[in-house]
C-alpha cells in the first residue's frame, strides 16, 4: 500500500499548502469584513437562537427545533477530531498548530453562517421534516445541478465512508490502549451497533444525539477543567509555548512553522467543518422562521468545538510530555496525557468517552450521506446498499493502519470544502440581502420572519412562501 500512501501524502501536501489555505482563508476573509465581523458581534444572538421553541407549520406538525438541528452537526463535530486529531496535530506540528486552529476556527465562523443560512433557503420538505445542504444550494441557488451531484458524491464518500473509518479507527485503538482488546472484535460490536440505528432513520438519530452529545461534551470538559485547576500555575507556560511555536520562535519547534500551519488548517477543519459543506445538511433540517437563525447556531458550534473542546484537549496534552513520544501517534497521545495528569483511570475514562464521541459522529455521518444520496436519486435500493458499505467501512477503519485512515480522510475533506467554497461564494449576492433582512428585523425588536419576495432574484426555492411562514411566526 505505499504507493496509495505516497500518492495521498503527495496531492495532501499540494493541496493544504496552496490551493486549499488560500481559498478557505481568502473565503473567510472576504465574508468577515463583508459582513463587519458578524461571527462575533452576533455571538449573544446565537444563544438566544439556541433555546428557541421549535417552530410549528401550518398544517400543525412539530419540526425538528434549533437545538436538534445543532446536536445533529455536533454529533459530527465533536469527535475524534477534537481528541485524536488536536494529539496528531500537535505531534506532526508541535504545539503551534493549536494557534492556527483557533485562526482557522475564528476565520472560518463566519463561513459556517453563511452555508448554513443557504442551506435553509434552499431546503426541501420531505413530508413532515426537511432536507437540505450544498447539493440544494447549488442546484436551485447557481442552477448548477451537476456541481451539486458532484457534491453529493464526494461528501457520501466522505462522511458516510471515510470519516467514519477515521472514528472506528480512533475507538478500537482507544481500547486497545487501555484494555488491551482485540481491534477487530471491537469492530465487529461497532459495526452491529450502526447497524442498528442506521437502519431506524432520522428519528432516531434525533434522539441518539440530542442524548449523547451534550452528555459526552460536559463530562469531558469537566475532566480537562480539572486538570487545567490542578496545573494551573502551568498554563500561562503553556499558552506561551503555544503562541511562540505557532511563529517558530520556540528553540525546540524552530523550523517547524510551515507544519505548523499545515497540521493546524486539516485538524481545525477536520474538527470544526467550518466552510467544509457538512453541516448546512443539518442545519437545513430545522425548523425555524428565519434562514439566519441556523447560520448564527452553526457558527456557535465551530466557536464551541474548537475554541472549548480542542483547547481543552490542547492543554491536557501540553501539560504531558507524551506528544513527543515516539511510539504515540493519535488518540493514545492523548491517552497517556491524561495516566501522566490524573492516573490510570483517567485512560479507561477516555477511552469510553472517545467510544461516545465517536459513536455518535458516525451516526451523524451517515446522515450527511442518506440525505446527499436522496439529493441525486430517491432510491430504497441504493439507500440500503449505502448502508451496508457505511458498516462495511466502520470494520475497515477498526482494523486499518492510523496514517492511511487519516491521510485519506484529509484528501476527501478538502475536495469537499473546495466545492462549497467556491458555491458560498458564489451565492453570496443571495446570503447577503437575507442576512441583512434578519438583522433589521431584529433592531426593531422583532422576531425575524423570511418571506422569498423580500428577496429578488433568490432563485427556486421551495419554502419561504406566505402560507409556509404563517405557522412559524
Amino acid at each position: 500500500m505505499s504507493w496509495l500512501d505516497n500518492i495521498v501524502q503527495n496531492l495532501n501536501t499540494f493541496l493544504y499548502s496552496y490551493v486549499l489555505i488560500i481559498v478557505l482563508v481568502g473565503t473567510g476573509l472576504f465574508f468577515t469584513f463583508k459582513t463587519k465581523f458578524a461571527q462575533f458581534r452576533f455571538i449573544p444572538e446565537m444563544f438566544r437562537v439556541l433555546t428557541e421553541k421549535t417552530a410549528v407549520d401550518s398544517t400543525g406538525n412539530k419540526g425538528i427545533s434549533s437545538f436538534q438541528a445543532f446536536t445533529i452537526s455536533a454529533a459530527s463535530r465533536i469527535g475524534t477530531g477534537n481528541i485524536a486529531g488536536v494529539a496528531t496535530a500537535i505531534a506532526l506540528g508541535g504545539p503551534g498548530a493549536v494557534f492556527w486552529m483557533w485562526t482557522i476556527a475564528l476565520i472560518g465562523g463566519i463561513s459556517a453562517l453563511i452555508e448554513s443560512t443557504l442551506a435553509q433557503i434552499y431546503k426541501v420538505k420531505d413530508g413532515h421534516v426537511f432536507r437540505g445542504g450544498p447539493a440544494y444550494y447549488m442546484e436551485k441557488g447557481l442552477n448548477k445541478r451537476w456541481m451539486g451531484v458532484l457534491f453529493a458524491v464526494v461528501i457520501t464518500l466522505t462522511y458516510g465512508f471515510v470519516f467514519n473509518a477515521v472514528q472506528s479507527n480512533t475507538i478500537t485503538i482507544a481500547f486497545e490502549e487501555s484494555f488491551g482488546t482485540n481491534r477487530m472484535i471491537i469492530g465487529i460490536v461497532l459495526s452491529i451497533l450502526t447497524a442498528v440505528i442506521i437502519f431506524g432513520g432520522l428519528k432516531r438519530v434525533v434522539h441518539l444525539t440530542q442524548v449523547l452529545v451534550p452528555v459526552m461534551a460536559i463530562a469531558y470538559m469537566l475532566v480537562a477543567l480539572f486538570v487545567v485547576v490542578l496545573n494551573i500555575v502551568e498554563i500561562p507556560n503553556v499558552l506561551l509555548l503555544i503562541f511562540k511555536s505557532a511563529f517558530g520562535l520556540e528553540e525546540a519547534f524552530a523550523g517547524m512553522i510551515g507544519a505548523a500551519i499545515m497540521n493546524g488548517i486539516k485538524r481545525g477543519l477536520f474538527s470544526n467543518e467550518a466552510g467544509m459543506g457538512s453541516a448546512p445538511n443539518a442545519a437545513a433540517t430545522a425548523s425555524v422562521s428565519h434562514p439566519v437563525k441556523q447560520g448564527l447556531i452553526q457558527a456557535l458550534g465551530v466557536f464551541v468545538d474548537t475554541l472549548l473542546v480542542c483547547t481543552s484537549t490542547a492543554a491536557i496534552i501540553l501539560l504531558s510530555d507524551a506528544y513527543t513520544r515516539s511510539n504515540a501517534a493519535s488518540i493514545n497521545i492523548t491517552q497517556i496525557s491524561l495516566v501522566d495528569n490524573l492516573g490510570s483511570w483517567s485512560g479507561i475514562f477516555l477511552a469510553i468517552a472517545i467510544l461516545m464521541f465517536g459513536y455518535s459522529t458516525i451516526i451523524g455521518n451517515y446522515y450527511y450521506g442518506e440525505t446527499n444520496i436522496g439529493f441525486i436519486k430517491e432510491s430504497k435500493t441504493a439507500l440500503t446498499i449505502f448502508r451496508i458499505i457505511v458498516v462495511g467501512f466502520v470494520m475497515f477503519g477498526s482494523v486499518a493502519k492510523v496514517q492511511l485512515v487519516w491521510d485519506l480522510a484529509d484528501l476527501f475533506m478538502a475536495f469537499m470544502a473546495l466545492i462549497n467554497l467556491v458555491a458560498i461564494f458564489m451565492l453570496w449576492k443571495v446570503a447577503k440581502p437575507v442576512l441583512n433582512d434578519y438583522f433589521i428585523q431584529r433592531k426593531k425588536g422583532l422576531d425575524p420572519v423570511f418571506h422569498k419576495k423580500n428577496v429578488p432574484n433568490i432563485g427556486e426555492v421551495e419554502c419561504w412562501g406566505d402560507e409556509e411562514n404563517e405557522g412559524e411566526k
